[in-house]
């Protein structure tokens, strides 16, 4: 006699969010084939939290003390092993949503984690070459087996133990509402990354200021084929380079300001 077929192993949606009000519902939307969606809100202002609740999920709230931390935080949260973490401005496709069930059917028995690529829309076109993709992502995975490691609390990245597949599809990237909230995202993130490596002791050099940025474009732009997204592919590999650039003089100027901040304390000490 046959064996009754087995149950497809239960999946956890992760998403954090902060003010996503605007580009949450079509996320929550394409993550409606997993069996429960998490979601963490660090203190909106906006009716973010209410439209998650009224989609099914569940809402806690948890101060932001770091990109790492807080999804960390929401994947031990949730009620199965396997999560699928998104983000808020990032949308399933219909590939992937189906690469991702028929792995579930299985057991998810081919790895502990899973990576697949991801597409951002920019300036009115999909990228389809440069830095921007396929950059890929590896978001679900056995938390038992994996999570939101290391010290980074931006760009920071899953890792699993154990060995890691690749879907076909990808996740669909809205990263900027326009791009004036590009250059202040990159303004940001180029603060915290600068914050971090301050804090660990790290040091700009004249390499990062003027190297590190210029290589980042011609790698992009030309050696990547972003000149193959037009006139976007131009600006995405300009800009992404500028926020590299600020990284390291915002690193230099912490070191300066740590630097002269010494005498005075070493005065009044006398």
């Amino acid at each position: 006699m046959p064996l009754p077929p087995r149950d497809p192993t239960p999946l956890s949606a992760i998403v954090i969010t902060h003010d996503e009000a605007d580009r949450l519902g079509d996320c929550l939307a394409s993550l409606a084939f997993c069996d429960e969606i998490v979601v963490v809100d660090s203190g909106s202002g906006d009716a973010t939290r209410e439209l998650a609740a009224s989609m099914g999920a569940r809402v806690l709230v948890r101060p932001f003390d770091g990109f790492r931390r807080q999804k960390q935080f929401a994947v031990a949260q949730a009620t199965h092993d396997w999560v699928l973490c998104v983000d808020a401005d990032e949308r399933v496709d219909a590939a992937l949503r189906q690469a991702i069930l028929a792995e579930r059917a299985s057991g998810f028995a081919r790895a502990a984690g899973y990576r697949f690529a991801r597409r951002s829309w920019y300036l009115g076109r999909w990228l389809r070459h440069g830095n921007a993709y396929p950059d890929r992502k590896l978001r679900l995975f056995d938390r038992r087996r994996g999570g939101w490691r290391g010290e980074r609390e931006v760009h920071e990245s899953a890792s699993v133990d154990g060995p890691v597949a690749t879907l076909r599809g990808q996740l669909l990237h809205l990263p900027f509402r326009s791009f004036e909230h590009q250059l202040a995202k990159g303004r940001r993130y180029a603060q915290m990354m600068a914050e971090h490596a301050h804090a660990r002791g790290r040091r700009a050099s004249w390499r990062q200021l003027v190297l590190a940025p210029a290589w980042r474009f011609w790698r992009g732009y030309l050696l990547r084929g972003g000149f193959l997204d037009g006139r976007a592919g131009l600006v995405y590999a300009y800009v992404t380079a500028f926020t590299a650039r600020q990284k390291a003089i915002r690193l230099w100027t912490l070191q300066l300001e740590s630097s002269a901040s010494r005498p005075a304390a070493e005065q009044a000490g006398r």
